[in-house]
């Protein structure tokens, strides 16, 4: 009985803690544990589960997913969306199939998306959410890099796929950010804030890519009762399909050792394989448990694990004073490259790993690309946590924020914050001034030269002493000025980007301008209502603009650039707003534009509004097919709102086309 009572003790506080684990990094998209880490525990109180027969409520063993937290609109699965059950053997897989054949393909990390179509139209796009109930992501999900709009098949079409963003994209989007602690932490995080934004601007910008991997319902299709006929059917319609081989038992080893080979070189980022009968009628007559389903089984990479010697912690300080800890290990091979480093996240994960100098450690690359410590098996936890910041020596700070701890430097004048800081201000999204890289700012601010933003136009005064630096001269002076002259005529979009608002990207920064009508003080003194009015723009953004703009500070560093600098945004007279106050939703093919987003931009030119949905605050839905009867027609027609063509638009606004 007692052993008995010491297991439940133990279920019961593994439950807790991968709960946690997973609403962090579902619902928060942060990281409280590696990925190494709760598998371990998964599969221990698994293991428990099965020992002593008892499943507690709340299980993750049992349970798929987590509750909703946000602001898209909700809506119920037809049928559940389920986990896969996962096995680290390959002769498990084989055993698994049995005489059967199935398909082999990559188990994608991303974002699960159901997509409908009706009439050979999209109408609907949901993410899993916590399988029962998901998000609808209808217009994020129009302006994916790959999905079609419009298929050849005309019945009710239902299919599962998933929402990646490649590494390309992920690696490409992150170079544009300044600060570690600003950086998404990996493609999954940036994809799932990207398909589950508010404003699809910022989803188009990402490049979210769809992968098809289960067609749930085609009436009136004869697939042979294959899903690699389902696969092809799909093809066929325009979907990119997760790529697959069909694998018998004596096959099976040798097609995952090709994937294997091949995650390296993969875009698309993955976590593990997917087995699943070819057999559809025989995978269904299976049935599923209160989680998996029993047609497929995931496959999970057994992680090489190396054993190393921890040499120090690097600390890695950013523009916004976060402090990050980075291992820094004797170097080891992992999956075919030589390691020495893995970056620790913050204190929580830290002092969970009990880490100290000349700690002996476990190594692994999560994903079989990622560098991460799975364990720490000497556990001294002798490390020292700096008081002092390793830029500038000034005080640091432990903070607590949604139970992670992290280190901050709380020194405004930090050479590290005025680095980053002035290195986002002159980047290619903001005012754009090249051959002002990190290294040649630090130079000047070493110097004294540069102590704000307006500092940076003001450069001509230091000609002598800055052609004189190692690594500069004349011509590369003169290119400076030339490059700072044309950064005087900007945008107001660039600038507000530049000034490094938290949370404000470039995307946001075009938002929030054409919201204010392109007038600075008007953004600066807007209030929280006003903010969170304005599509995108949630309270966390909202605080973060009010916060700035209530620094005298950062008014006067404004103000001063100001002075300096022209914006040449086309601002629009209240006579062209002829549209303001009216919002439109455009759908079906389009005739007298190029497509949706240009006639999208014609109404936002004039003043109007366009959503992706028809509800009650609707003044018009465009189609140029009004007897359709597709949803958003339908929903019009409920609520009373006018369905007008293309040409009656056009003439509405009296536009020659």
């Amino acid at each position: 009985m007692e052993k008995k009572e010491q297991q439940l003790a133990r279920m019961r506080e593994l439950v807790h803690t991968l709960r946690e684990a997973g609403k962090a990094y579902y619902q928060e998209n942060r990281e409280i544990m590696s990925n190494y880490e709760y598998d371990a525990l998964y599969d221990e109180l698994s293991a428990l589960e099965q020992e002593t027969g008892t499943v507690l409520s709340g299980s993750p063993t049992v349970q798929v997913g987590y509750e909703l937290l946000s602001e898209l609109p909700k809506e119920a699965h037809e049928s559940p969306m389920l986990s896969l059950d996962k096995t680290k053997d390959v002769q498990a897989l084989a055993d698994w199939l049995g005489e059967k054949e199935g398909l082999l393909s990559w188990k994608m990390d991303g974002l699960t998306i159901v997509l409908t179509y009706r009439d050979g139209h999209l109408v609907k796009a949901v993410t899993r959410g916590n399988g029962e109930v998901g998000e609808v992501i209808t217009s994020n999900a129009r302006v994916f890099a790959n999905i079609p709009l419009t298929i050849a098949y005309r019945g009710e079409l239902v299919l599962r796929g998933e929402a990646v963003i490649r590494y390309s994209d992920f690696y490409r989007i992150n170079a544009r950010i300044d600060g570690i602690d600003a950086k998404y932490k990996n493609p999954r995080n940036l994809c799932s804030g990207s398909v589950r934004q508010l404003n699809n601007e910022i989803t188009a910008k990402r490049n979210v890519h769809f992968y098809a991997f289960s067609l749930v319902k085609a009436e009136g299709v004869e697939f042979e009762n294959s899903r690699e006929q389902q696969f092809l059917w799909l093809r066929d319609q325009g979907f990119d399909v997760v790529e697959y081989r069909r694998v018998t038992k004596d096959t099976v080893a040798e097609a995952v050792q090709n994937f294997a080979e091949r995650i390296e070189q993969n875009d698309v980022p993955s976590d593990g394989l997917v087995l699943i009968y070819d057999d559809i009628a025989y995978g269904r007559s299976l049935g599923r448990t209160a989680k998996f389903p029993r047609d497929s089984i995931a496959f999970k990479w057994a992680d090489e694990i190396q054993t190393t010697r921890l040499s120090y912690i690097e600390w890695s300080a950013s523009r916004t004073g976060l402090i990050n800890p980075v291992a820094v290990f004797e170097p080891v091979e992992l999956e075919g490259t030589t390691v020495s480093r893995a970056s620790v996240h913050n204190l929580s994960i830290l002092e969970s790993l009990e880490l100290g100098i000349g700690d002996e450690i476990t190594v692994y690359k999560a994903n079989m690309i990622i560098p991460q410590i799975a364990d720490n098996l000497t556990r001294s936890g002798n490390l020292p946590i700096p008081e002092h910041c390793p830029v500038c020596g000034g005080p640091t700070q432990i903070r607590q924020e949604n139970d992670v701890k992290s280190l901050y430097c709380v020194n405004p004048e930090c050479q590290a914050k005025k680095i980053k800081r002035f290195s986002l201000f002159v980047s290619r999204d903001a005012m754009n001034i090249d051959g002002l890289s990190e290294a040649t700012l630090e130079k000047f601010v070493d110097a004294g030269f540069v102590r704000e933003f307006s500092d940076l136009f003001h450069l001509d005064r230091y000609k002598e002493q800055i052609i004189s630096m190692e690594g500069l001269g004349e011509k590369s002076f003169d290119n400076l000025q030339e490059s700072i002259e044309k950064a005087k005529n900007t945008t107001m979009a660039r600038f507000v980007y530049g000034l490094g608002i938290a949370n404000i990207g470039a995307a946001n920064a075009k938002v929030l301008c054409r919201a204010f009508h392109y007038d600075f003080d008007r953004l600066r003194h807007a209030t929280k209502e006003e903010l969170k009015q304005i599509d995108g723009i949630g309270p966390v953004i909202a605080d973060a603009i009010l916060s700035y703009f209530q620094s005298d500070k950062n008014n006067q560093e404004a103000d001063r650039m100001l002075e300096l600098v022209t914006f040449h945004d086309e601002v629009p007279s209240a006579e062209t707003q002829i549209l303001a106050g009216k919002t439109f939703v455009i759908t079906g093919t389009v005739e007298h534009f190029a497509n949706r987003n240009e006639a999208r931009a014609l109404i936002e030119s004039l003043g109007g509004k366009v959503t992706g949905s028809v509800t009650a605050k609707t003044d018009y839905l465009i189609n140029n097919d009004i007897t359709s009867g597709s949803s958003k027609n339908k929903k019009a027609k409920e609520l009373g709102i006018p369905i007008i063509t293309e040409e009656e638009f056009l003439n509405m606004t009296e536009q020659e086309r």
